[in-house]
């Protein structure tokens, strides 16, 4: 080899080891901070299966209590559970075992503290509230909470409106919904009886003919 090239070679050398005294912390920094941050994401989704792995069980425990007829142990493993789906299904089956257990006013407060922010939930969260608001007779507390325009929330805003006296509008309520329901549906059925009892009658094209 050259003397010449021994001297480049040796000059190259040189100039990546200055380079690396100037930028090796920077390098070595940004080696360390990526995996930190490989480490935190690793276990911020351990952590996440752990919770959600956690209110799954503690969800069941619950459930458990309440097939087992135990509403006065079901309610605060209900309450404890953190904001999430198993929440919230937990609470509609816990209003569901206090209706039938004649704690209507238990099953209210129960459906009031059960926030979600999955819409279709809250919509079902919503339209049972509003019934058993109704039951209470408060058709107004249950109008307030009827937002959605699927057909069994417009079926029960029709009867809210009916309770209310508003007997135009809950005709307009029910003939909404059933523009929405399948021929042969119990619910289509049912708004058709609703309907025909505000003074409305069912168009036959409604009823699918």
């Amino acid at each position: 080899m050259a003397i010449d090239d021994l001297l480049d070679e040796h000059e190259q050398g040189e100039r990546v080891r200055a380079w690396l005294r100037s930028n090796g912390a920077g390098i070595i920094g940004g080696v360390i901070l990526g995996l930190a941050l490989i480490w935190g994401f690793r276990w911020w989704q351990d952590q996440q299966l752990s919770q959600r792995m956690a209110a799954s069980n503690n969800y069941q425990a619950a459930v458990d209590q309440l097939d087992a007829g135990k509403l006065a142990e079901a309610a605060p493993m209900v309450a404890a559970l953190p904001d999430g789906t198993y929440a919230t299904l937990a609470a509609l089956e816990l209003a569901q075992a206090q209706v039938e257990a004649g704690k209507r006013d238990d099953a209210i407060a129960t459906l009031r503290g059960a926030a979600t922010s999955d819409p279709r939930l809250a919509e079902i969260v919503s339209r049972r509230l509003a019934r058993l608001l109704l039951d209470a007779g408060q058709p107004a507390d249950a109008l307030a909470l009827l937002q959605g325009d699927a057909p069994a929330t417009l079926s029960v805003r029709g009867d809210a409106l009916a309770a209310s006296g508003e007997r135009d509008k809950a005709r307009e309520a029910y003939a909404k919904a059933l523009v929405g329901l399948e021929v042969g549906s119990p619910l289509r059925n049912l708004v058709e009886l609703k309907l025909s009892e505000v003074g409305g009658t069912p168009a036959q094209t409604e009823a699918g003919s």
